[in-house]
């Protein structure tokens, strides 16, 4: 199943994140990652993930941010998001189980993990604007 494409004016919840772009829409749903054990942890150890899932990490403070796939099972797409929610860098097809270090950027506080090769099969590029509640609403791009 793909993400919904739908209107994204309804209500923001915790549980949804959107992304839109010359592209399109999509819709996913999220587990929010925001504390540093729930980072540490993020999508480690799970042997799939729906199709219109992901998890949204997001930072106290913007910066540099690097992740790995140590114990990480599925391939991942990693969309690299500044305070403001653009997407300024993504990294398709994360390696399950490598320990690289991707780096996603220098001024980086929103990170957002779906399913491998799901950013390239919806056009999803560096510019897109995503838009969650735990966002900095002040400066957020597309605000809830």
């Amino acid at each position: 199943m793909m993400p919904v494409r739908a209107d994204a004016q309804s209500a923001c919840r915790e549980d949804t994140l959107w992304l839109k772009g010359d592209w399109g829409q999509a819709r996913f749903s999220v587990e929010v990652a925001d504390t540093f054990d729930e980072r540490a942890v993020g999508l480690m150890n799970r042997r799939a993930m729906p199709a219109s899932a992901g998890m949204i990490f997001i930072y106290e403070q913007t910066g540099p941010v690097a992740f790995w796939m140590k114990n990480t099972l599925i391939p991942l797409d990693m969309l690299f998001a500044d305070e403001t929610g653009v997407i300024q860098h993504i990294h398709h097809e994360a390696i399950p189980l490598d320990e690289t270090p991707i780096p996603g950027g220098e001024a980086i506080r929103y990170v957002l993990e779906i399913n491998g090769g799901m950013a390239k099969s919806l056009g999803i590029t560096k510019g897109s604007v995503m838009r969650h509640p735990n966002f900095l609403q002040e400066i957020a791009k597309w605000r809830c």
